[in-house]
């Protein structure tokens, strides 16, 4: 990990149709039924989120060509300034470090809050999106526990006025990110922590989090920099770079890359609780800027994948940067911070319990919201770690502004797929930026056929041979061919990954559930929904 001391500046084929009303889907596996919802609020929660709404929300419409880039058509972080200013400037009271990068940013963030907390500091953690409640972006105090939705509502219509009168000064062009963003400062500042740890939205440099002052700065972190946003972030992977160290404020402290100094490794694998973790060594002796020192054997992160071991890394040496500054953080605390933290939708593996509450017994299943070239190469490598002799099937949907194609790519590359189930879901709760899983079928055929891999699709005689009143009966054809079939139906997606790996005894298969963090949602909600 560098530290810098100081810086300058797809054809459809139907096999089920949805009702047209209501959350609920239903569809029966055996005598279990299972019901798909999207997520939803509690009722205390109505107002705020109908306030949210009404205001301009690029999660769900996607983001305009150029937003993150220091130009006239970037975003107006003088208008977020503004609004902070009509709140008194929340911000300015307690301490921060700013998190930015394409990929790992929530993780390090979790990290770092973890072991903050497990040193005993009240911290204030900000991060997006969600996955089931809104509620999820903002935990604050000693805990890790999303804020309640009664002081979320308390504080929401505490400044009501305020926001009212700071969009009507703006002619409503106060967008749905900036009042979050705000309120999370507000409410860091109103529990009086001791630290923030705030993870950028898009880019950096124009995104409403960049409000932090230099004397407000911990430290800044950059974590991984790929290809994604790209329009919004100037068209080069050099601008996207540029926008993301745009969190970077003079004399603070930056945490990023690597270092010949610090190493980690994965010693191997186990179960625990019902699910896999890794025992690491991480072990950090840096010379150049910034003298840290730690050695940390045998730590057992419930979060697994050489990516999420780099995310625990990061977040170690940022936590060694705030004891640089006076921070009181022991290697105990380091410790029992990296091994407490669990994120959800990243790289999660369901219980058998959950899987039962599915209505898919017996099934292993592993949930992550991988969107990226970079984060499904990731994936695939962390399920060839865990289950490396395993068969596989995926279900996927993504955003429209998504590169489908290098998704695909990864992993098709990586190891032999029985079968790709390619569905949509929902995005931020519309489908404005939902990819139909038509042109996700088109792109995962033109990945093939660039790779040289055999697969079976819709049109092609052998696949309709493999169905029989919408089941599939004979998967003989699908002897070192991979299937790629479409459903708008998440739920029957789901299904049908299932009975294609039931059909092959004695050999264990993994159903693994990604391509964004909104389909995650979808079987996450459904498990709080049957639970």
């Amino acid at each position: 990990m560098k530290l810098l001391k100081r810086a300058t500046q797809y054809t459809t084929t139907t096999f089920y149709s949805p009702t047209s009303r209501g959350y609920f889907k239903k569809f029966s596996i055996g005598s279990k039924s299972c019901f798909f919802s999207t997520s939803s609020e509690e009722p205390e929660l109505m107002n705020f989120m109908n306030y949210l709404d009404s205001l301009k929300n690029f999660e769900k419409s996607g983001v305009p060509k150029g937003a993150g880039t220091d130009s006239d058509d970037g975003f107006d972080l003088g208008r977020m300034n503004r609004l902070m200013d009509r709140l008194g400037n929340p911000h300015s009271k307690f301490k921060t470090v700013h998190i930015a990068g394409t990929k790992g940013k929530g993780s390090t963030a979790a990290f770092l809050s973890s072991i903050l907390r497990a040193e005993g500091y009240s911290v204030g953690c900000y991060t997006s999106p969600h996955i089931k409640t809104i509620r999820e972006r903002m935990n604050v105090g000693r805990l890790n526990r999303p804020v309640s939705a009664k002081a979320l509502n308390c504080l929401f219509h505490k400044i009501k006025g305020v926001l009212d009168e700071a969009i009507r000064l703006e002619n409503g062009c106060i967008t749905h990110f900036e009042v979050l963003t705000a309120m999370a400062f507000a409410l860091f500042a109103q529990n009086h922590v001791d630290i923030a740890v705030i993870e950028a939205g898009l880019g950096g440099a124009r995104d409403a989090t960049n409000i932090i002052s230099s004397s407000g700065l911990a430290a800044s972190v950059i974590t991984t920099i790929g290809e994604e946003h790209t329009a919004a972030l100037g068209g080069s992977l050099e601008t996207i770079a540029m926008a993301k160290s745009g969190i970077i404020k003079y004399g603070r402290p930056v945490v990023s890359a690597y270092d010949a100094g610090i190493r980690a490794t994965i010693n191997g694998l186990s179960m625990f609780n019902d699910r896999p973790c890794q025992s690491c060594d991480i072990i950090v002796q840096a010379e150049r800027d910034l003298k840290l020192s730690i050695e940390l054997l045998d730590v057992k992160l419930c979060m697994i994948g050489n990516h999420q071991l780099h995310n625990a890394l990061t977040a170690t040496c940022a936590a060694l940067c705030l004891r640089d500054q006076g921070w009181k953080i022991s290697d105990g605390s380091v410790r029992a911070g990296l091994e407490n933290t669990c994120l959800v939708g990243r790289t999660q593996f369901l219980t058998s319990k959950q899987a039962e509450l599915l209505g898919l017994p017996g099934a292993t299943i592993l949930v992550d919201g991988a969107h990226t070239k970079e984060s499904a190469k990731a994936l695939v490598d962390t399920i060839q770690m865990t289950f490396p002799q395993a068969r596989l099937a995926l279900v996927v949907a993504m955003a429209i502004d998504k590169d489908h194609l290098a998704f695909a790519k990864e992993f098709l590359s990586g190891r032999k797929l029985d079968s790709v189930i390619l569905t949509e879901a929902d995005v931020a709760g519309g489908k404005a930026r939902v990819t139909p899983a038509s042109l996700l079928r088109d792109r995962w055929i033109q990945a093939s056929e660039e790779l040289g891999i055999i697969t079976v699709h819709n049109g092609m005689a052998e696949y309709r041979e493999m169905f029989d009143d919408q089941l599939v009966t004979s998967l003989t054809v699908l002897e070192h061919k991979t299937l790629l079939a479409t459903s708008k139906s998440f739920a029957l997606s789901m299904k049908m990954a299932y009975q294609i790996l039931r059909r092959v005894e004695n050999q264990p298969g993994i159903l693994v559930v990604t391509g964004s963090l909104h389909i995650v949602s979808s079987v996450l909600a459904s498990l709080h929904e049957l639970s």
